[in-house]
């Protein structure tokens, strides 16, 4: 039987394109995640419950499935053990081919599904800090400060090294507020 596991991912936050992968490769059985979250997979689980010999697991990426190398790892360990089979799509990777794959090709694997994986941690952080409002980057130097350091540099009285000192105003920030 093919098996299809989906979960929200940044490309494909609705698992649409998933689904449709899915209807492409003729899946029997879809199991889809209702959220995000690396912590509460329980379609995962139901998925590696109901997987008996000889089924095909298919895969939009390897992140989908897995959040690190070591729960991927895992994930396949489980999956041999039932005697099943994985099929990445992106990756090309399908582990009915036992063990063909040469070096290079096993450690881009790996490469793209540790980069996949940081990437999407990184996104969801950010998204999450946005929402409670707050910033990625350097904090913004105080409005008064740049007041004050503009007006000294305007006054022609002033060097720069001491409208730092006394604004904490850097003589690149400063020419950077004076360009806006």
């Amino acid at each position: 039987m093919r098996i299809g596991y989906a979960r929200a991912i940044e490309e494909d936050l609705d698992c649409h394109k998933q689904q449709a992968l899915f209807k492409e490769f003729g899946c029997e059985a879809i199991y889809i995640e209702s959220h995000s979250s690396p912590k509460l997979r329980d379609e995962l689980d139901r998925m590696l419950t109901a997987t008996k010999p000889g089924d095909h697991i298919i895969v939009m990426k390897l992140h989908v499935l897995a959040d690190s190398t070591r729960h991927l790892v895992d994930l396949v360990e489980a999956l041999e053990e039932k005697a099943a089979f994985l099929y990445a799509v992106e990756e090309q990777i399908d582990t009915t081919k036992g063990p063909s794959f040469s070096f290079l090709e096993i450690t881009k694997a790996i490469a793209d599904f540790q980069s996949d994986s940081i990437s999407a941690k990184t996104k969801a952080g950010l998204t999450e800090a946005k929402q409670k409002g707050m910033h990625a980057g350097r904090p913004r130097k105080p409005d008064a400060n740049v007041k004050k350091a503009i007006e000294m540099y305007k006054s022609k009285s002033h060097s720069l090294a001491e409208i730092k000192e006394q604004t904490g105003i850097s003589k690149s920030t400063l020419y950077r507020y004076l360009e806006n």
